[in-house]
C-alpha cells in the first residue's frame, strides 16, 4: 500500500534476543561506568545498517522499545525502519522528544541543548545519544577526561566529531544532573561520554 514502510529488506535481529541483549546491556554498562574505555560490543553478525555498524545496531536492540521515541539524523534514517521493525519504539522528528538519538553524520549534529536535557527532580528523563564516528581510539591527540569511573585521567581520540561538539558539551556541564549522555560507536567499538564526565583540553 501506497505509504506503507516496506520491512521486506529488513536485516536480522539478535538470533538469541534474551542472551544477546543481556550480554550487550552489560557490555554498555561497562562502557558507561568507565568512561574512555572502549568496549566490544557483542553483535548481530556482520549487522551494519546506514552509517550506523554493528556496535550501534546492537545497542538500538538492546535499549529501545516501544515505550522509547526515538530520533534520528538524516544520515542515520536507513535505519529507522530497523528500529522500528525489530524494537517497537517509535519515531520522533524533535531531537527533544527523543529518549534516545541516533546521529550517522557528526558533522550535522544539532546543538545539544536542542536535546532532552531532564530537569532537576528526573534528569533521567533525557536524551541518550549515540554518534556514530569515524573512528576511536585512546591515548593522545583528543581530549582527556576525569570523573567517576576514572582513576586520574583518560585519553580518547574521536575522529570525525566537529569541534563545536566539546563546546555545546562544556555549557551543558553547568546544568548537572541535566544533561545528555552521550555514547560512540565506531564499527564494533563503544565508548561512553557520561554527563558527569569531564572534559580537559
Amino acid at each position: 500500500m501506497t505509504g506503507m514502510a516496506d520491512f521486506t529488506h529488513i536485516k536480522p535481529g539478535f538470533a538469541d534476543p534474551v542472551h544477546q541483549a543481556q550480554a550487550c546491556f552489560r557490555t554498555i554498562l561497562d562502557a558507561m561506568a568507565h568512561p574512555g574505555r572502549i568496549v566490544m560490543v557483542p553483535p548481530p553478525a556482520g549487522l551494519a545498517v546506514g552509517p550506523l555498524g554493528a556496535a550501534a545496531c546492537a545497542v538500538a536492540l538492546t535499549l529501545c522499545d516501544f515505550d522509547t521515541p526515538v530520533w534520528f539524523d538524516a544520515a542515520a534514517q536507513p535505519a529507522a525502519p530497523y528500529v522500528t521493525f525489530h524494537c517497537g519504539a517509535p519515531l520522533t522528528a524533535e531531537p527533544a522528544a527523543a529518549r534516545f538519538g541516533f546521529a550517522g553524520e557528526p558533522a550535522a549534529l544539532p546543538a545539544l541543548h536542542t536535546f532532552a536535557l531532564g530537569t532537576d527532580e528526573y534528569p533521567e528523563r533525557s536524551t541518550t545519544l549515540l554518534i556514530e564516528v569515524a573512528g576511536l581510539r585512546l591515548g593522545n591527540g583528543g581530549v582527556r577526561i576525569a570523573g567517576p569511573g576514572i582513576v586520574d585521567t583518560a585519553g580518547i581520540v574521536i575522529d570525525g566529531l566537529p569541534a563545536r561538539f566539546w563546546t555545546d558539551r562544556a555549557a551543558l556541564a553547568e546544568l548537572f544532573p541535566r544533561g545528555v549522555d552521550v555514547l560512540f560507536a565506531s564499527g564494533k567499538r563503544l565508548a561512553a561520554l557520561p554527563r558527569s564526565t569531564r572534559v580537559q583540553f
